[in-house]
């Protein structure tokens, strides 16, 4: 008999183990690899960056990514005696410098002499710096990888926040009905009314900068999403003769509201979740590019961006590589989120 409950069990964890291994294999591939790639870099950040995030040297300011070799940046006359524009000219004493230092070169070769051009030319890039540097010589390849921290950071909190006060104001709008219904949907109608980025900027800007405030505001903007979706669902479990006969049998409100309710709509608000991710990351960078978001000198891909559109025709890199993480991060978190969606829905699945 022991041996026979030993079998069946045994046989139970194998279709168990394959009913997992099944599910995995439907993941989507590349956007679940980069979403694992990102959370390991925020959680080894500083372990995998080769540099400090927020220190840098002036001397390596601006040094382009490894396969780009030194380049002209800019062009000037040389001038006997004072120098009278030195954006265009350049006195034979600092021409003879820099050409014998190999920042500069003479335009078609030849000597320095009064009337030549000099070529001034920009460090190339090297296996130090991967991705180059910025305008304070701080590593790009680093502050990218220190940036995925506040991303991360922000979304999981502020999601957290606003799905926590949007489910509780949902589930009591569609549980009780009446005039409490009435009231918190007019509230939640006021709040998606307002311009969401507006706001955020206005209240950022009231406050003092910081990643808690961002946390914060983010989330007590974000609440309507969820208290709408939550009323609505609540609403139809309401009918449901489970609903019924758990009132019947003389279960309290919030008995019926932990218990029967908010296990049926968990599906619903972590597909909901999901798909907000992408969504905050992209308000987070939204402040943060505007200067009321992360502070500087802390690395954040909106602030990593702002700073470098000052030198997009120059330092192209400082503003590309960040932006390509915010990308590659919202577009992945939105594929997956399709996909959970389809997964937990078995309207969509049957498609």
């Amino acid at each position: 008999m022991a041996d026979v409950v030993l079998e069946v069990r045994g046989r139970n964890a194998v279709s168990q183990a394959g009913y997992f291994v099944l599910q995995l294999r439907k993941l989507p591939l590349i956007p679940s690899a980069i979403l694992a790639l990102l959370l390991f870099t925020a959680i080894f950040a500083n372990l995998i960056a080769p540099h400090s995030p927020t220190r840098g040297e002036l001397t390596e300011s601006l040094r382009p990514p490894f396969w780009l070799g030194a380049r002209v940046v800019e062009t000037k006359v040389v001038v006997d005696g004072r120098v009278t524009d030195v954006l265009a000219q350049v006195s034979v004493q600092d021409a003879l410098k820099k050409v014998g230092t190999g920042d500069a070169r003479v335009a078609g070769g030849g000597e320095v002499v009064v009337g030549s051009n000099v070529e001034f030319l920009r460090q190339g890039g090297s296996w130090n710096h991967v991705l180059g540097t910025d305008r304070q010589g701080r590593d790009v390849l680093s502050r990218v990888i220190h940036g995925t921290r506040p991303s991360l950071i922000v979304s999981v909190i502020a999601i957290l926040v606003a799905g926590s006060l949007g489910t509780a104001i949902g589930l009591a709008a569609g549980f009780k009905g009446g005039w409490v219904d009435s009231i918190l949907m007019r509230l939640t109608d006021i709040v998606l009314s307002i311009p969401l980025v507006l706001i955020a900027v206005v209240m950022a800007a009231v406050t003092e900068p910081s990643l808690k405030n961002i946390i914060i505001i983010i989330g007590l903007l974000l609440w309507p999403r969820f208290a709408r979706s939550v009323r609505g669902e609540t609403l139809a479990l309401k009918e449901k003769d489970f609903i019924a006969r758990a009132v019947v049998a003389g279960s309290s409100g919030p008995s019926i509201v932990m218990k029967h309710i908010l296990p049926n709509i968990f599906p619903s608000l972590l597909v909901i979740s999901t798909l907000q991710v992408g969504y905050v990351i992209l308000l987070e960078g939204s402040l943060s590019f505007l200067g009321v978001g992360v502070p500087p000198p802390q690395p954040a891909w909106g602030l990593m961006i702002a700073e470098g559109r000052g030198f997009l025709q120059t330092a192209w890199w400082n503003s590309l590589f960040p932006g390509i993480a915010m990308m590659l991060t919202v577009l992945s978190v939105n594929l997956f989120g399709d996909w959970l969606r389809d997964e937990l829905d078995p309207k969509l699945r049957q498609i």
